[in-house]
């Protein structure tokens, strides 16, 4: 068990801790909103809220999004699911009601969109 404890206590060393406001630019502990940590392989950017619940993940490559994007209500429900592609949005993206029905629902190439979009009622 203690050999546990320690390689945690190193993973979490060699991960950055950077603290962001409410337009998510760094700030300092005391006025955050939000906190990222790039993962220690470089491979993946977590955005939590200041409660520790997680707010957005990406894939990250070559310091740029580059991967699966999910983003989180702070009570944990899905808000938002898409793919970046060299820091570009890429493919289809959605969002949803915190009820978990379907908010909106689109397509994007090389981070424009583009095709019809539809937008869905909450009480649908």
């Amino acid at each position: 068990m203690p050999m546990l404890v320690f390689l945690f206590t190193i993973s979490v060393a060699a991960q950055k801790t950077t603290w962001l406001d409410a337009n998510l630019k760094e700030t300092n502990q005391a006025k955050s909103v939000y906190y990222k940590v790039i993962s220690s392989n470089n491979k993946e950017v977590t955005f939590f809220y200041k409660s520790s619940s997680i707010f957005r993940n990406i894939g990250y490559s070559k310091g740029v999004f580059d991967g699966a994007f999910s983003e989180f209500y702070e009570s944990g429900e899905l808000k938002t699911s898409g793919r970046y592609e060299n820091g570009l949005k890429e493919g289809v993206w959605k969002t949803y009601y915190k009820n978990g029905k379907n908010k909106e629902k689109g397509k994007y190439v090389k981070g424009e969109k583009v095709g019809v979009w539809k937008t869905f009622y909450k009480n649908f």
